[in-house]
């Protein structure tokens, strides 16, 4: 009886949350309820390689060496490190990090066109001409918390910020706030909707009860007016303030006038919301203090400096029976060779594409497979902090249909007497097309694209630039790569050994151009060798 009544309370209950709740809300119950099966999304937890698996088996660690010191290279390291491999890194440039490459005052680059440049940035200030914003999922934030890297707040959307359209059939060469952007926006599309729904088009797809809902909603999403005035949308302020509320009879200057419906549409500045609507883009987003490279000089510290030769350029890679040798050319200019159980390449693949090597002509032909993407910025120090003072920007980023593509704020240092935008981020041709100038003349551009957005502080409070092309810069050739298909056999192939050698980077990965793409492509790397360790 006990048993009866049990099962007649739990079906009530089901009962009254599927009345409450709908079939969703029904089936979550079930499936907590142990009736349902609930499909579980979450990846498998990575378990990194511990020491005492040797001590358990009787096996030791093996040697491995990593050619490349970036993101993967170096977490390739310090995971099979901990577990006591003895792993070695050869880099080819005088630091960790690769494209993670924060710019400071006397970092120096020399790009494969021969032009020279070194930054002036004052003390304190710098770009982060690599990677500069870290979503929440992502596991970089997991090692930054391993490392001890500390994290603040990196302001990706800013209501403040602009959208800047030159090109548009519409309000063409008006900065526009992103929150004014937005009101119209938002206004013009529930005036239509909350019209349409009102006058029957919807009544297919929904009750009246339904309708009504929809309208309420409409009506607080867009800020319109109700139906006696046929749903307008008017503005609100929303749209901002042209002056502030204040004291007393200050009651504040609503931003107008409204563009039109027309000329909203034509404009394209509502393209622009989808950026922030990404998985990867969605507030909140990090930064580590001081700039992205504390994360590989953390990394690099774990690791031990003496476990990593910098100035070491791979020639060779020739697979063994009993492991593989890597030649390489050593920052004084000699060659040396030195042998490892396994080698981890984890450089860009068509820097890898040329390094000789018997690994056969299916692995030269999947390295050749991805192709290079074009990228640029160039930091821009100003003598003051004009954006914060007399445009209330703190951070953002303000989208363009120029060849700037986009114009990045600060996220560090607010109310300090200095200060370093990103005057560009582009990719593909404009990006090609800046990095074919000299330094100067690629500031010049840049600058003459900036005073149509901020006027002629944006030239005049100018006081020390840096520009990276990493399509041209040595030994990484590009802002990363993209692949015709993952599907196919050249991706399959890399990420599978080649004999004793191995493949690692965000190009391995469905995250390319993260960090944490790095980062999964390493933890992968480092199970696959470790597994194969313990079963010998």
């Amino acid at each position: 009886m006990a048993a009866e009544r049990s099962t007649a309370s739990r079906r009530n209950f089901l009962r009254s949350v599927g009345v409450a709740g709908g079939a969703g809300v029904l089936y979550s119950a079930m499936g907590a309820l142990g009736l349902a099966p609930v499909p579980d999304v979450r990846a498998a937890e990575y378990r990194a390689p511990r020491g005492s698996d040797f001590a358990l088996s009787g096996r030791s660690g093996k040697k491995v060496l990593v050619l490349g010191g970036g993101i993967a290279g170096l977490a390739t390291a310090y995971e099979l490190g901990k577990a006591g491999y003895d792993c070695r890194i050869l880099e080819a440039k005088d630091r960790p990090g690769g494209r993670n490459w924060t710019v400071r005052g006397g970092t120096s680059l020399t790009d494969l066109d021969g032009r020279a440049q070194t930054a002036s940035f004052s003390k304190g200030q710098y770009m982060n001409a690599g990677p500069a914003r870290l979503p929440q999922s992502h596991v970089t934030l997991e090692y930054c918390r391993e490392l001890d890297v500390p994290i603040e707040v990196f302001t990706n959307q800013n209501a403040n910020a602009y959208i800047y359209h030159e090109k548009s059939a519409a309000l063409a060469g008006q900065p526009m706030r992103w929150r004014t952007a937005k009101a119209d926006v938002y206004g013009y599309v529930s005036e239509l909707l909350a019209k349409a729904t009102d006058q029957g088009a919807l009544d297919a797809e929904l009750t009246a009860a339904d309708k009504e809902r929809l309208i309420a909603f409409l009506r607080n999403f867009g800020a319109i007016k109700g139906k006696a005035d046929g749903y307008a949308y008017t503005g609100s302020d929303r749209r901002g303030y042209a002056v502030e509320p204040g004291a007393a009879f200050e009651a504040g200057t609503v931003l107008g006038p409204v563009p039109t419906l027309s000329d909203v549409i034509a404009s394209g500045v509502g393209q622009r919301f989808t950026f922030e609507f990404g998985y990867d883009q969605a507030m909140l987003m990090f930064q580590p203090v001081g700039g992205m490279d504390a994360i590989p000089y953390a990394l690099a510290k774990a690791i031990g400096p003496d476990r990593i030769t910098y100035g070491a350029e791979a020639l060779e890679v020739t697979d063994l029976a009993d492991g593989a040798d890597v030649t390489y050319r050593d920052a004084q200019g000699r060659i040396r060779t030195r042998h490892a159980d396994f080698v981890v390449a984890a450089v860009p693949p068509m820097v890898m594409a040329r390094i000789k090597h018997n690994l056969g002509a299916d692995v030269t032909a999947a390295l050749k497979y991805p192709t290079a993407t074009p990228v640029g910025k160039i930091g821009l120090e100003y003598g003051s902090r004009w954006w914060e003072t007399d445009e209330h920007i703190y951070g953002g980023i303000t989208p363009t249909d120029t060849d700037l593509a986009t114009i990045w704020y600060p996220s560090y240092g607010y109310h300090g007497s200095r200060g370093t935008l990103i005057g560009y981020y582009n990719f593909g041709a404009d990006a090609l097309s800046y990095s074919a100038l000299p330094h100067q003349e690629r500031l010049a551009r840049a600058v003459s694209r900036g005073v149509k957005i901020h006027g002629e502080k944006y030239r005049t409070e100018l006081a020390h630039s840096f520009s990276v092309a990493w399509h041209r810069t040595p030994y990484i050739e590009g802002g990363w790569v993209g692949w015709a298909s993952q599907n196919g056999p050249e991706y399959k192939r890399l990420n599978q050994p080649a004999g004793h050698v191995y493949f690692a980077g965000d190009w391995l990965s469905h995250v390319i151009a993260w960090q944490h793409g790095a980062f999964s492509s390493a933890r992968k790397v480092v199970t696959d060798i470790h597994e194969r360790v313990m079963a010998a």
